[in-house]
């Protein structure tokens, strides 16, 4: 019976370096024609990736992949979003009505942290503006919106096509601290804010298509509207296509792949296929061909597949699998998906030979992802599931787990639950901290490139004690660091 090994079982030993942290280079892929600033890719899980999450992670150098719990069209129309996104212009701004009250204005600037909300009519023509300066709190509560707002007969905006530098110059004239952007029909279409450019300078490693937009996937299954949903995708302009489901190692999905590569829309997207944990399922892959392979069957932390199928391969040992069956084929990519809980796992899986590394739970809590944010004991969460979740599978996973033809949903065998994670305020402060434990781990190995990480890791099998001296121990922990939440 062979042994099979996870992050916690593993460590890195450190080697000889003359690489500081600051100086590795984090450039890889995530599929053959899809590169990665940082090895980092969101997961498509409706609480965690969608146009907002997929524009912050791409500005950061990552890639987002928009989930298909949508329709093919809703899921098409996010992908233009992410397209179409400018630094500066925020495309699909929250908005208010003018019968809106002042508390409504303040919840939003609680739940959300804005403080600037156009406030638009029922066809969404622009009517005025609220900001922090046009009411204070508690003494406002209770008034009408279009009693306090700004109306847009005083405000300064600009013409649906302006350009970015346009905007920043009109925003400096004008002393703005936003500026809306409307069609001939004074319905809005963006907004462009003062801080927002300021901002812009701040992402000078954003993954970025050769024609200055940004990269973005999304994924599909393998059910009746498969073709349909990857075609509206391909229309939209996505990058990579993922064909999900929960076991890719199956007829349906190489049938799928192979479909995707002669179809005349799709045949010029990357398409990227799992999850798997073999290397024989990743040979399959590769021929059937797949420009990338998602290792994981079961290491996510809302995922029950190897409780309730017994089904799995420990992630460590999947992803040297995954590597075994990618041979010497340095055009595709391995996909570390699942399991990752602290930034030394995406240093292990690396070091294990994967390209990048694919997070749900480490982001389903910030600020940039769907999910609903709630306010418990004086906390706030963000609801996250597994899409083999039953509420997820009613939404529409169900064919990720092939149950596509079961109608019943109390027939539903579900491999995956529902809970909260811990609000984390926005995805580029966690972000930074994952990085920067990837480039310390970087800079122990004496790696300068992902590449070289792989080739330098030596990694050791640490008993029980040895994982118990891994975390802090023996002290009471007072106050969290920002890159360390003990499970």
């Amino acid at each position: 019976m062979q042994e099979a090994l996870t992050y916690d079982d593993i460590l890195l030993t450190p080697r000889y370096s003359e690489i500081l942290p600051a100086d590795a280079n984090l450039d890889t892929k995530f599929s053959r024609n899809v590169p990665l600033k940082t090895p980092i890719v969101s997961s498509p899980m409706d609480t965690v990736t969608e146009h907002r999450m997929a524009i912050a992670i791409a500005l950061e150098g990552g890639l987002g992949i928009i989930h298909k719990n949508l329709t093919p069209e809703q899921q098409a129309q996010e992908v233009l979003l992410v397209k179409r996104f400018e630094n500066g212009f925020i495309i699909d701004p929250i908005t208010i009505s003018s019968e809106a009250t002042i508390d409504e204005i303040h919840q939003i600037e609680q739940d959300k942290g804005y403080k600037k909300i156009p406030v638009v009519d029922e066809a969404g023509v622009l009517v005025g503006i609220m900001t922090e300066f046009y009411y204070s709190w508690p003494h406002d509560q209770g008034k009408i919106v279009k009693n306090v707002m700004k109306p847009a007969s005083e405000l300064t905006v600009a013409a649906e096509g302006i350009s970015l530098s346009e905007a920043n110059t009109l925003i400096r004239k004008e002393k703005l601290s936003v500026l809306c952007v409307v069609g001939e029909d004074r319905r809005l279409k963006s907004i462009v804010t003062r801080k927002d450019i300021e901002k812009n300078k701040k992402y000078p490693n954003a993954n970025k298509t050769t024609d200055k937009r940004l990269f973005v996937g999304a994924a599909i299954g393998v059910g009746k509207d498969a073709l349909k949903r990857a075609e509206l995708l391909a229309k939209a302009g996505v990058d990579v296509i993922v064909v999900d489901t929960a076991h890719g190692h199956s007829k349906g999905v190489m049938d799928m792949v192979k479909t995707l590569k002669n179809n005349p829309l799709t045949k010029n997207v990357d398409v990227v296929a799992g999850n798997v944990a073999t290397e024989n399922a990743v040979k399959d892959l590769i021929d059937a061909g797949a420009d990338g392979v998602k290792i994981g069957i079961g290491p996510g932390s809302i995922c029950t597949t190897r409780v309730v199928a017994g089904i799995g391969v420990p992630q460590i040992t999947a992803i040297l699998e995954g590597v075994k069956g990618k041979g010497e084929n340095k055009d595709i990519a391995i996909i570390a998906d699942g399991g990752i809980k602290l930034s030394g796992d995406i240093t292990k899986a690396l070091a294990m030979g994967a390209q990048c590394v694919m997070l749900g739970g480490l982001l389903a809590g910030a600020e940039e992802s769907p999910g609903e944010t709630l306010f418990i004991g004086g906390r706030m969460f963000k609801s996250y599931r597994g899409m083999g979740s039953l509420s997820a599978m009613e939404k529409g996973s169900k064919d990720r787990y092939g149950q596509e033809d079961v109608k019943d949903t109390q027939k539903f065998v579900p491999e995956g639950i529902e809970g909260r994670t811990a609000y984390r305020g926005p995805i580029d402060k966690t972000l930074y901290q994952l990085i920067g434990g990837l480039r310390a781990g970087m800079g122990y190995l004496g790696a300068a490139t992902i590449e070289k990480l792989a080739l330098r890791a030596k990694p050791v099998k640490i008993t029980a004690a040895g994982y118990i001296e891994s975390h802090p121990h023996d002290v009471i922990i007072t106050e969290d660091a920002p890159n360390y939440r003990r499970k």
